[in-house]
């Protein structure tokens, strides 16, 4: 009887029905680092936690802008992310040249999204494996999407993606009703929380953490290194004393 290696092509289906190649990129963005984001009616705020290869590197960035409007935080391969972020980069141009006004966040995402169902049925091509949390506002509001490397795409309220992201996800469970009319120093502080959370063993500080805002009103940005103190010591102040 032919033995047949599942693993090794995104176009064979397992005998589970599960394409193997598309899991293993699913993995790959479990044991990313840790990226989350919430939103209110008016902000959208991205938070993840920066890695270092080595003692003598510096920290990997995982929060990107990639319009006024628009941000991204990853986790899973940064490779990947970096091309990912080009394309959306230059599809936002396009647009505002084209019509002279912002891309709409859906369909950009919808445009992710193909480009990476179309990486999965591919003989020759894998899967991307990194997952996107993207935050941006428009005509239509606030919007916090998760992208797959499945091609699948997801909007919430808030979400957490990466390694130990559950422990965040419990505390944004508890806490996300609250989210609707906070201002963005108040979801920065949740993000914060959430993030604690999951890196529990890692101490926190303005060198390994990047958050990113935008809202109505606000172009995207990241915050600076005296905003990430100042923050990160509001909250850890706040924990010390319910403690």
């Amino acid at each position: 009887m032919l033995s047949v290696n599942y693993s090794l092509s995104c176009v064979t289906f397992d005998p589970k029905g599960k394409i193997l190649q598309v899991e293993y990129a699913k993995e790959a963005v479990k044991q990313g680092s840790t990226s989350l984001g919430l939103k209110s009616n008016d902000f959208v705020v991205l938070v993840s936690l920066k890695k270092s290869p080595h003692d003598l590197a510096s920290h990997q960035e995982k929060v990107f802008d990639i319009d006024d409007h628009m941000g991204i935080a990853i986790a899973g391969l940064t490779a990947d992310a970096r091309y990912l972020c080009k394309f959306m980069r230059s599809e936002c141009l396009n647009y505002w040249y084209t019509h002279d006004s912002h891309h709409p966040t859906e369909r950009l995402i919808g445009k992710i999204a193909k480009k990476a169902q179309i990486k999965t049925f591919h003989p020759a091509k894998r899967p991307f494996g990194v997952g996107l949390l993207v935050g941006s506002v428009d005509e239509t509001g606030t919007h916090l999407f998760e992208s797959c490397p499945s091609g699948n795409y997801y909007e919430y309220v808030a979400m957490a993606i990466g390694a130990r992201s559950q422990s965040a996800k419990t505390y944004l469970e508890k806490n996300f009703e609250q989210f609707t009319t906070l201002s963005w120093q108040e979801l920065v502080k949740h993000g914060l929380k959430a993030l604690k959370a999951s890196a529990q063993e890692t101490e926190l500080s303005e060198h390994n953490v990047s958050v990113g805002i935008v809202g109505k009103g606000l172009n995207f940005r990241l915050l600076n290194n005296d905003e990430l103190r100042a923050s990160i010591a509001e909250i850890s102040d706040a924990m010390d004393v319910s403690e």
